[in-house]
């Protein structure tokens, strides 16, 4: 992890104050290189005489022992570029996205103060924002959910939300209906704060100055790239991996996708093709919600994934964020990437 004590924005010379050095981001789905690219651009800069370091910003790859399911990225590849934010709590550990808020932007803020440039990387959209962006995390009241909880199981999902939308209809025009774990948080949000909850909704705003270079490729290549990844896992140590942590997996980590499906093949309740499939199935299903997520950010900068030129492309924008010339990058956009997102957003 990053050492945070007095970490400051601005980066000490023998010439005095100059500007800490711009994080780059780089978002897409699962699957589609984010952590090879990651990797690529901070040798590249290194080579150029920029020191770049890698803070993780997937939400599953902060627990040990968790390597093979969640994609870590190899030893060798971590000893390469130094990695921030992986293996930092035990899988019994929970990690919310109001605590890795702090912990990223204190380690962004201790790397940009040694003149480092963090390269955010991870497919977790909320925590890839919330890491750079102005998103507040209202604190939580067990016995408001409690309560929230068991009305949701008497009264049922649809008078919750028909709640939620006399006390918040801007909330509730941006959420499922169908999702009862969504309507009793912002319920509960509105009860502890006494504000709406829209208050505490995302905001495309940065507070931490950022450049964020977005991996686009087409469905059926993204499909092939899944099947791939998910044969190398299983066929590759993930099964030992599961039945290692197994009796360590917390509430939490057992969310990650892969592991529930290998729990129920260790126990006996699907062969070995089908849980192929299910994790497959349900990885491709992310991949699309991700580039959903990603899809409304109008801030990304999208690059074709298997363009030859993606590292120098990549490199060319950070070149010109830097300089704060977003016009040559606009103007650069055809060339850079044709976006896929509406035909992987349908899923």
């Amino acid at each position: 992890m990053c050492v945070t004590e007095h970490a400051e924005r601005t980066v000490r010379s023998d010439d005095g104050p100059t500007v800490a050095p711009r994080v780059v981001s780089i978002v897409g789905p699962t699957a589609s290189g984010k952590t090879g690219l990651g990797i690529a651009i901070a040798k590249a800069l290194q080579a150029r005489g920029q020191r770049a370091e890698i803070v993780n910003a997937d939400a599953y790859q902060m627990y040990r022992g968790m390597d093979i399911g969640t994609a870590k990225a190899t030893a060798e590849e971590q000893s390469a570029v130094p990695h921030h934010l992986i293996d930092v709590i035990e899988p019994d550990d929970a990690m919310s996205v109001a605590r890795f808020q702090q912990l990223a932007r204190e380690c962004i803020r201790d790397l940009q103060a040694r003149g480092i440039r963090p390269i955010l990387v991870g497919g977790s959209g909320l925590y890839a924002r919330a890491a750079i962006d102005d998103i507040s995390f209202p604190g939580t009241d067990p016995d408001v959910r409690k309560r929230l909880e068991e009305r949701e199981k008497t009264e049922g999902a649809g008078a919750l939300f028909a709640e939620l939308k006399a006390k918040d209809p801007v909330a509730a025009a941006r959420m499922d209906p169908h999702n009862p774990r969504r309507t009793i948080r912002a319920l509960e949000v509105i009860e502890v704060t006494g504000k709406p909850y829209s208050a505490s909704l995302p905001h495309y705003r940065y507070v931490i100055p950022t450049v964020q270079i977005g991996l686009d490729l087409p469905r059926e290549e993204l499909d092939r790239r899944i099947d791939i990844r998910t044969k190398r896992m299983l066929d590759g140590g993930f099964i030992e991996e599961v039945e290692r942590l197994r009796p360590r997996l917390g509430v939490t980590a057992s969310r990650a996708l892969g592991y529930q499906q290998v729990v129920d093949y260790l126990d006996g309740l699907a062969d070995l093709d089908d849980t192929f499939m299910d994790i497959a199935q349900k990885t491709k299903r992310l991949a699309r919600k991700q580039m959903g997520w990603f899809g409304r950010d109008p801030r990304i900068h999208w690059l074709q994934a298997l363009n030859p030129k993606l590292l120098g492309n990549a490199l060319a924008i950070i070149e010109h964020a830097d300089a704060g010339d977003y016009d040559a990058i606009d103007a650069r956009a055809d060339e850079y990437t044709q976006h896929h997102l509406g035909d992987i957003g349908q899923a």
